[in-house]
């Protein structure tokens, strides 16, 4: 398998974004805590000079313009069983929406699988790309994300609808 890197920069920070072959397979922020070793990350290349990176890169900047709510690059993930459920799921989060992850329990067999589903949704190696960000604790609560909270709150906000956002009083 052809294992590449680059970094891209965000309105989140700095990307690490690892492709292989012909998908992406990891984008991590800076300092989440289940970011492979740099050994696994292949060799580094310009986003430019290849085309899946650039490709992820732009539909990173239009995301994070507000020109993009779905992502069309394709990603691999590479998880177990459970984790490929988990992870599916994420992906059909539409844009703008959160859910819990009780929710997520709830479809995969129950609210007891709770702290297992979060554990997944805490290793998803694509991060953004596969939505992540937009499962939230009990009543909203703002919990567990790789990226930090101040990161999720900040990706949230981006994907909030303008009404709810003008009907906000702070």
């Amino acid at each position: 398998m052809d294992i590449r890197h680059a970094h891209v920069n965000s309105p989140v920070g700095p990307l690490l974004v690892v492709a292989g072959d012909d998908a992406l397979v990891g984008l991590y922020f800076q300092g989440y805590r289940h970011t492979p070793p740099p050994s696994a990350w292949g060799r580094r290349t310009d986003p430019s000079a290849d085309a899946l990176l650039a490709r992820t890169r732009d539909e990173l900047d239009e995301y994070f313009d507000g020109q993009r709510q779905t992502f069309d690059v394709p990603a691999v993930t590479n998880g177990d069983a459970f984790q490929e459920q988990v992870w599916a799921r994420l992906r059909e989060i539409p844009y703008g929406e959160r859910i819990t992850y009780g929710d997520i329990a709830d479809v995969l067999g129950g609210k007891g699988l709770s702290q297992s589903v979060g554990q997944a949704v805490g290793r998803n190696p694509v991060s953004i790309v596969i939505p992540c960000h937009r499962v939230v604790g009990a009543g909203g609560k703002l919990t567990g994300f790789g990226g930090g909270l101040e990161r999720k709150q900040l990706l949230l906000d981006l994907e909030e609808p303008a009404e709810v956002r003008e009907g906000r009083l702070f």
